[in-house]
């Protein structure tokens, strides 16, 4: 199970546990790109630490494919573009 599962699942059973609290303290933060008080993770016991530290490796990972489907989505854009503009070209030549 991916970590990013695993701490919703930790959240939703209880929201009002300290580690339910951090979690979602460092979600926000990852989302909102603010700081956070790493101080915080070193509360947390080992599994539930190892689990923030994962939570924060699939954040960025995530991140990468995003910025990584944002740049497929703009090349197939520019290519439907060009392609299209292609297509127009021999007729706009045709009615010259």
């Amino acid at each position: 199970m991916r970590a990013v599962k695993k701490a919703r699942k930790l959240i939703e059973a209880n929201p009002t546990n300290s580690t339910a609290e951090t979690l979602s303290r460092l979600v926000l933060a990852l989302e909102s790109e603010t700081p956070f008080q790493l101080a915080d993770l070193y509360k947390l016991g080992y599994a539930d630490f190892e689990l923030a530290l994962a939570v924060i490796a699939e954040w960025r990972l995530d991140r990468y494919y995003t910025s990584k489907a944002v740049l497929l989505d703009l090349s197939m854009q520019v290519e439907k573009g060009k392609a299209q503009a292609a297509t127009e070209s021999p007729a706009a030549t045709a009615k010259a």
